[in-house]
């Protein structure tokens, strides 16, 4: 507990940044004896990594290529008229669903090159729009396989996977209605 401790308030007071700390912190753990290398290398999640690893190169791509400019420009001709917190609105519910269909950090990587070449479309900071994208990218409320938590408890709850909207939708909503009010008030488009 000490280590982990160590680590929180190195990061928190900006002495390390918060990778190098908890890196440090596992292998201080390891070095001493409290965590096998063995257990180590379990605990890490290889498919988040290998996903991870194959949709940076895709994000990258959509930027590269034009993709995002290219979506943020037919989202400004749907949505120009609109002001910008219908559009944040839009970028939010689109990264809810996606993050719900696959990991939140694939959506987050795919959808933050979108967010910012649309800021940067409508002539605002792109800041309260990759704060969007951060948000609906943790809100994987409707399915199962949106999350890791969602999968545990399925088939200890009993429950179906259309079971996830009952609960799923009333949430994602609320965290909607209160998101953009929040996400525009803290980090202003202008």
């Amino acid at each position: 507990m000490v280590i982990f401790a160590l680590a929180i308030i190195g990061s928190a007071l900006g002495l390390l940044p918060v990778e190098v700390a908890f890196v440090g912190a596992a292998t201080v753990m390891v070095l001493i004896g409290i965590l096998t290398l063995q257990e180590a290398y379990e605990s890490i999640d290889w498919s988040i990594i290998i996903l991870l690893g194959a949709m940076i190169p895709v994000s990258q791509a959509l930027e590269s290529s034009g993709g995002a400019e290219l979506l943020a420009g037919n989202l400004r001709q749907v949505f120009g008229q609109f002001p910008a917190a219908v559009i944040l609105t839009v970028l939010l519910v689109w990264t809810m669903v996606l993050t719900n269909v696959v990991n939140n950090a694939a959506a987050a990587v795919l959808m933050a090159p979108i967010a910012y070449d649309m800021a940067l479309v409508i002539g605002a900071s792109p800041d309260p729009f990759l704060m969007t994208i951060a948000i609906g990218a943790s809100c994987a409320f409707l399915t199962p396989i949106g999350h890791q938590s969602n999968t545990l408890v399925m088939g200890p709850g009993g429950y179906k996977f259309g079971d996830y909207w009952h609960m799923g939708l009333p949430l994602s909503i609320i965290v909607t209605a209160v998101a953009i009010p929040l996400i525009l008030w803290f980090w202003p488009l202008f």
